[in-house]
């Protein structure tokens, strides 16, 4: 994989992409969740490498495309387009885990040619599937946010998103090099752009759902039962396995996905 750059007015944004794609493979782009960043795919990277051109990115005010001043959604989709016209993608099969389904989405519905598929990991749909009162709470994340001291906070996250020891070790390792003001203002800012951004959407690619048995982040399992129901969707419940899933239980989930791409 080799590191590369684009730069917008709001700053840096860091990606990786296969040293020499081949034009006749897919192209798999990797995209984390809110205060995470490209290191929760290595084991999606390692297996995948050999079959599919790969990208992944920190995402805007994440990782390594830090400082950015202004992180909307809005923006992150101007950075993802940009980065596929820079490597040359015309289609790419879109695989988003949490925030990473939300800008999937939200890809989608600016540029519904370009995806080929969309695989949603611990993530939740776009539409009416939410309640004045989920949506009410989401608003209320970034100042509650502020009200756990710092330690407490991240070790709350980790616990939270990762089943496995392996999976708290790499959350933790995230965590450690945010701040804690600017941790709370991301947070608070992934899910009011969450808000602003959600709407009807008819996903015109193939879709598939990954959900860890153990993912207790708000309602997402609940979510994703609905959006499955609703759609027809399949939908893969990973044991093993909280929110970050492809951590926890990278095998399976890496099965899965591989599964799904070969039908």
């Amino acid at each position: 994989m080799q590191k590369r750059q684009i730069t917008d007015r709001n700053g840096k944004i860091i990606y990786w992409c296969s040293k020499q794609p081949d034009p006749s493979k897919d192209t798999l782009f990797f995209l984390h969740g809110l205060t995470a960043d490209h290191t929760m795919f290595i084991e999606q990277i390692r297996h995948f490498c050999r079959s599919y051109n790969i990208i992944v990115w920190d995402a805007p005010a994440h990782g390594m495309s830090r400082p950015y001043r202004r992180f909307t959604y809005e923006n992150a989709i101007h950075g993802m387009k940009a980065i596929l016209d820079e490597c040359k993608v015309s289609q790419v099969i879109l695989i988003g885990q949490s925030m990473g389904g939300f800008l999937s989405q939200s890809f989608i519905s600016r540029y519904p040619n370009m995806a080929k598929a969309f695989i949603s990991i611990d993530s939740t749909p776009y539409g009416d599937y939410y309640s004045d009162t989920d949506l009410w709470w989401l608003r209320q994340v970034g100042w509650m946010s502020m009200l756990f001291p710092e330690k407490l906070l991240k070790s709350s996250v980790s616990d939270q998103t990762a089943f496995t020891k392996a999976g708290r070790a790499n959350m933790s390792s995230i965590l450690a090099k945010y701040g804690k003001k600017e941790l709370c203002r991301l947070m608070g800012k992934g899910y009011t752009e969450f808000i602003a951004e959600n709407r009807e959407l008819d996903i015109p690619c193939p879709v598939l759902l990954i959900v860890g048995v153990h993912d207790k982040t708000g309602k997402v399992q609940q979510y994703n039962r609905e959006w499955s129901r609703r759609t027809g969707y399949p939908l893969k419940m990973i044991p093993h396995a909280a929110h970050n899933s492809n951590v926890d239980a990278p095998e399976a989930v890496n099965r899965c996905i591989e599964e799904f791409l070969d039908k």
